[in-house]
């Protein structure tokens, strides 16, 4: 998919696409079927057929008219579609594939009716219907490649909870349907729930999780006065919240208009097929006309003038080339998906090959979206694995964020566990337990104000340098000192870095995108080598910083995994999301990175090129049968007593069918 600037052509694309295929794959694929159904009598009771292959099929009465029959039933119900499609193209003045296919099937219906009255000419009755079956076999696969995600805003509206608590004047609570809320209204938040509208906390505290929404990776503490998000989740503390905005006013609603905004503003490109369908409809009306002409200056107008105009018009429908581009799509949605990359947009694919930049959420696509210990600092007499693993025994039974991030560290080095007891929460600083007749503390600045502790020279030391990369720093404390202090942040990804020196390779330039702070942006983007960041940035900004490099003139590629991501990745010229994100931003995606690897991003680039080539090869072997047929249907070797035949010309197209799909085929082993 495009974005809505791309350039003039995609705009005038845009407008000369009439016909919008949303929901037109399982039409075409109950029309394939049934019109192959109706197909096999006219194959089977062919003249030309029953001669090339020795056999005839039984006689009875009115047995000469199957074949002229069940033709006008697969041409009337087949048929139908491409018709109605060709005049949306001849109404924008742009007659392309759906043109040149109803050209040739109707070119081929009128003059096979024709010959029933004509005994010395032969019809094209099995060329129609094969025709037909092949366009609506093509059709249906390029429907199923280009299906376009279409639950995006239903994803973005699940984060909204459908009712919620309201406060009365008489200080009870009420369950309201969320429409109902108005402004002012308080509403109580339990720990654990969405909160349902805009609001700013009157009372309580706690950490509020608006990853979804603004991309932060960490927990946000919010106490009277701060502002909440609706559709956020809040963390362990209860909320008292006055609201300040509902339905349509609300941020998410906002997020929801500019998805909405961009899947419009798309611009259809036409793919290489309509393309040179467009091309070959003007060359066989030519060539149709100057065979009408010379043929009749040579011999007058007669029977054999208007067989070969027909033969002209008929072979120049497009077998091969309806198939060339949505058989090699559909061979490279298969390898794709074998290697962990599901195409959803096949537009997307194409214009992977022509990026100039790059564009990653940090938060979940270049790291793991989750807290994790990245360093740490011990006091002399302790080593790291000791004060590693007793922190993890105290945060043992918490579910934070942050003590889940101890306990992944510790399992990752198998650390043996000390045995604690009494352990208890102390809300919003920390956690404590007993260890022996050891008091053991976990916990950030403000337990230690609570505690009253100083901060060694040595861990403070640590700390400074930890919040200058905008990590978070969690003390360890036993009974009475500071003994280790621990450095925590969104875990950078194995893959990251590789990624990165793999896209300069190709070229590309690298931004990455985050809600964090500058502090946090600037040291990912140091250590992974990234060309350019922008930090701080909030749902419609993230839209715009695609826009702007757009405006630059560059083709952009938006790597992400959030709800905050949606916008961007439809606005991009290839929106790419990580699989394990949440499932707006999977809907809202052309290319979905089904294993979570962001390596797969150099994989997709690699298998866009190499869909490129393999079109290209396609359509040149679609466009050489009609240059050679083109002009042998017209009789250029008449002189020399050769005329093509319509039947030959049949046999030859169905022989260029086959060499497209063979050649599709050859993309399996591409390396990737």
């Amino acid at each position: 998919m495009k974005h809505s600037k791309h350039n003039n052509q995609s705009k005038k694309a845009e407008a000369a696409a009439p016909i919008d295929h949303t929901g037109h794959e399982q039409m075409f694929r109950r029309r394939f079927w049934i019109c192959l159904g109706l197909s096999l009598p006219v194959l089977l009771y062919s003249e030309t057929l029953q001669d090339w292959l020795s056999f005839t099929m039984p006689a009875f009465p009115g047995s000469q008219w199957i074949t002229p029959a069940f033709s006008v039933i697969v041409f009337l119900y087949g048929g139908i579609p491409f018709l109605q499609m060709a005049v949306g193209e001849l109404k924008s003045r742009q007659p392309g594939m759906m043109t040149l296919i109803s050209l040739a099937i109707t070119v081929a219906f009128i003059y096979s009716l024709a010959t029933l009255l004509m005994k010395e000419a032969i019809g094209f009755f099995w060329e129609l219907v094969t025709l037909i079956d092949v366009m609506l076999l093509g059709h249906w696969i390029e429907m199923r490649s280009v299906r376009q995600a279409s639950g995006a805003l239903d994803e973005l509206a699940k984060l909204m909870p459908e009712t919620a608590e309201r406060i009365t004047a008489e200080g009870r609570t009420e369950e309201v349907p969320v429409s109902a809320l108005q402004e002012n209204d308080r509403v109580l938040i339990r720990p654990g729930q969405n909160i349902p509208a805009d609001g700013e906390v009157a009372e309580g505290q706690s950490e509020v999780n608006e990853s979804m929404i603004t991309g932060e990776s960490r927990p946000v503490k919010k106490q009277p006065g701060d502002k909440v998000i609706g559709g956020t989740l809040n963390g362990d503390g209860s909320l008292r919240v006055q609201v300040t905005a509902t339905g349509e006013k609300t941020t998410l609603a906002g997020i929801m208009r500019l998805v909405e905004e961009a899947q419009q503003s798309k611009s259809r490109t036409q793919v290489l097929a309509d393309r040179a369908a467009g091309w070959l409809f003007y060359t066989a009306l030519a060539v149709a006309g100057i065979t009408a002409i010379a043929w009749t200056l040579a011999v007058g107008f007669n029977v054999e003038v208007i067989k070969r105009v027909a033969t002209v018009l008929v072979i120049a429908c497009p077998h091969a080339l309806g198939l060339a581009v949505p058989l090699v799509v559909a061979i490279t949605t298969s390898v794709a998906a074998s290697k962990g990359v599901l195409v959803r947009d096949r537009l997307a694919l194409e214009a992977a090959r022509e990026l100039d930049a790059v564009i990653f959420d940090k938060t979940g696509t270049l790291t793991t979206g989750k807290q994790g210990v990245v360093d740490m600092a011990v006091m002399e007499g302790w080593d790291k694995d000791s004060a590693l693993a007793l922190a993890a025994a105290v945060e043992g039974d918490s579910e934070h964020m942050i003590a889940r991030g101890i306990q992944e560290a510790a399992q990752k080095k198998e650390l043996s566990l000390p045995k604690v007891r009494e352990f208890e929460a102390l809300k919003g600083r920390g956690v404590r337990a007993r260890r022996g007749d050891h008091r053991v503390f976990v916990g950030g600045p403000r337990l230690l104000e609570q505690l009253e502790l100083e901060v060694p020279s040595m861990l403070q030391s640590f700390a400074n340098g930890a919040g200058e990369k905008g990590q978070t720093v969690i003390y360890l404390i036993e009974d009475e000192a500071l003994v280790a202090a621990f450095a925590l942040s969104d875990v950078i990804r194995e893959e990251s870095k590789e990624v990165v020196e793999q896209l300069h390779s190709m070229g590309l330039e690298v931004v990455m995108l985050t809600g964090d702070s500058q502090e946090v942006a600037k040291a990912v983007a140091a250590e992974l080598g990234i060309d350019h960041y922008f930090a701080e940035v909030l749902p419609d900004h993230k839209n715009d910083k695609v826009s702007e490099l757009q405006s630059q003139g560059k083709k952009v590629a938006m790597v992400g995994d959030g709800v905050n991501d949606a916008p961007a990745l439809i606005r991009a010229d290839v929106g790419i999301a990580i699989g394990s994100g949440t499932d707006v931003a999977v809907e809202s995606a052309g290319i979905i990175l089904v294993k979570s690897n962001p390596m797969d991003v150099v994989r997709v680039l690699k298998l866009s090129r190499a869909t490129r080539r393999k079109m290209i090869q396609n359509l040149w072997w679609a466009a050489g049968y009609n240059i050679v047929a083109l002009p042998l249907a017209a009789g250029i070797l008449a002189p020399v007593g050769f005329l093509l035949s319509p039947a030959v010309g049949a046999l030859v197209m169905s022989l260029s069918t086959v060499i497209v799909a063979m050649n599709a085929q050859l993309l399996r082993r591409a390396e990737i």
